[in-house]
């Protein structure tokens, strides 16, 4: 492990997390289907303006543009064979900026799903989703990642590969999933279901938790859900800025500053340690959300009824963890969040 994030897990109470990847990138002039990670060799002050963004808005850590870098995501824009290359530079570029930086940051090397279906049901099976991670991993680790950030993960079988391929680097690893039907993920896993399957991993994360999903009272009810459980694991909460909309010929989030400050101390008191956003969540989101969990005293947890009453509805009744089934839901691929 890093000494520096072990220190700063132990020693703080919170720590803030960075915001989107993918909302930054557009604004910068990504076009959608391009792939981001190709920035990292191609417009590498691009990817150092996003990172940069973060670490001056207060992030205590930040997450690499290499979300879609596994083989099976490269390949999809004729790159598979740039794997260990264009991770590398994702985080060699992170590495440079944080050593600049004028307190500790933390690089972390985030890992997203390789967008293939897992065995039985689909053709992805634990021995290739481990190879993916594996390689992916080794970039990110030569690059001078201090941990691996799994993120967005829907399958149970795809988190514990990651897992598996986070000992076979010998690098330390968070990992949070995204739970937006009903309180479950894409292929059905709920926040108890979560928190059980970390506690038995042979290689735990450092953290788990949840990210993306519907928005930040769906997400703040896992939250809830994960310290309803006996996992003691630091949990992390990264959370989307509202909802998408394509203003002026770039995509907005409607979520204001205000909210996210609001939603990052319900956050810190539901029971997150890690505390970020995603989709849409800018460097004006984020210094507002630090202001707020430094000058907002600890309260107690939130109830639903807060959640709703501060920060809007939930998308549905359910949480997921009452037995009932999700509805049903076709599969597709993820790209970046953000």
């Amino acid at each position: 492990m890093s000494d520096v994030f072990s220190t700063l897990l132990a020693e703080r109470t919170w720590l803030l997390a960075d915001g989107a990847t993918g909302t930054a990138l557009f604004n910068m002039g990504l076009q959608s289907g391009d792939a981001p990670e190709l920035w990292n060799i191609d417009h590498p002050d691009r990817v150092a303006a996003l990172y940069s963004g973060a670490i001056r808005a207060g992030s205590d850590l930040f997450l690499t543009n290499s979300f879609g870098g596994t083989r099976a995501r490269l390949k999809l824009h004729e790159a598979q064979d740039r794997v260990f290359e264009l991770n590398k530079a994702a985080a060699g570029i992170g590495r440079e900026l944080a050593d600049s930086a004028r307190r500790p940051v933390i690089v972390a090397g985030s890992m997203g799903p390789t967008g293939e279906i897992m065995a039985p049901v689909g053709t992805l099976t634990r021995e290739m989703a481990v190879e993916m991670f594996h390689e992916q991993a080794e970039g990110l680790k030569a690059g001078g990642a201090d941990v691996l950030w799994v993120e967005t993960i829907s399958a149970a079988e795809e988190y514990k590969a990651a897992a598996e391929a986070a000992f076979l680097a010998g690098m330390p690893w968070c990992g949070t999933m995204s739970f937006d039907t009903a309180g479950r993920t894409m292929m059905g896993l709920t926040s108890a279901a979560m928190s059980e399957m970390v506690a038995q991993l042979a290689n735990p994360p450092l953290a788990y938790g949840a990210n993306c999903g519907v928005g930040v009272s769906d997400l703040l009810r896992t939250i809830l859900g994960f310290r309803a459980s006996d996992n003691e694991h630091p949990v992390i909460a990264k959370g989307n800025a509202g909802i998408p909309k394509y203003v002026d010929g770039h995509i907005h989030y409607d979520g204001t500053p205000d909210l996210m400050a609001r939603y990052a101390v319900l956050a810190r008191d539901a029971g997150a340690t890690i505390i970020g956003g995603c989709c849409g969540t800018q460097p004006e989101h984020l210094r507002k959300m630090r202001a707020a969990l430094e000058d907002t005293p600890v309260s107690e947890a939130p109830s639903p009824e807060m959640i709703t009453a501060e920060l809007g509805g939930f998308s549905s009744e359910r949480d997921g963890t009452d037995g009932a089934s999700p509805p049903r839901r076709r599969a597709g691929r993820r790209r970046s969040p953000g």
